[in-house]
């Protein structure tokens, strides 16, 4: 699935089947369903961009502090760039683009 293919399925009800957790969260919290994007990644391992996307979430929370916990755990720089601009990069990342 190509970027603009995932960000075109934001129109739709349900998520695309064929999408992993953390794309997934993405996409639920896109559609301002934080909570369950957080719920979904809760017991996500780390490895595939849960984390990464773990850490957004707290971002887009305000809760820094546990963002910047969830960065280290992704092994990425904490993100100062607006969220907008950090979803897609991490979309894009997941997808592979």
């Amino acid at each position: 699935m190509t970027f603009d293919e995932f960000k075109a399925s934001l129109s739709n009800e349900v998520p695309p089947d064929d999408v992993s957790a953390p794309l997934r969260a993405l996409w639920m919290e896109a559609g301002d369903d934080w909570e369950g994007a957080h719920v979904l990644l809760q017991d996500q391992p780390d490895g595939n961009g849960s984390a990464w996307v773990h850490a957004y979430l707290h971002r887009v929370e305000g809760d820094i502090p546990n963002a910047e916990h969830w960065y280290r755990r992704a092994q990425k720089p904490a993100s100062s760039a607006p969220l907008p601009q950090e979803w897609e990069e991490i979309a894009r990342a997941l997808l592979q683009e």
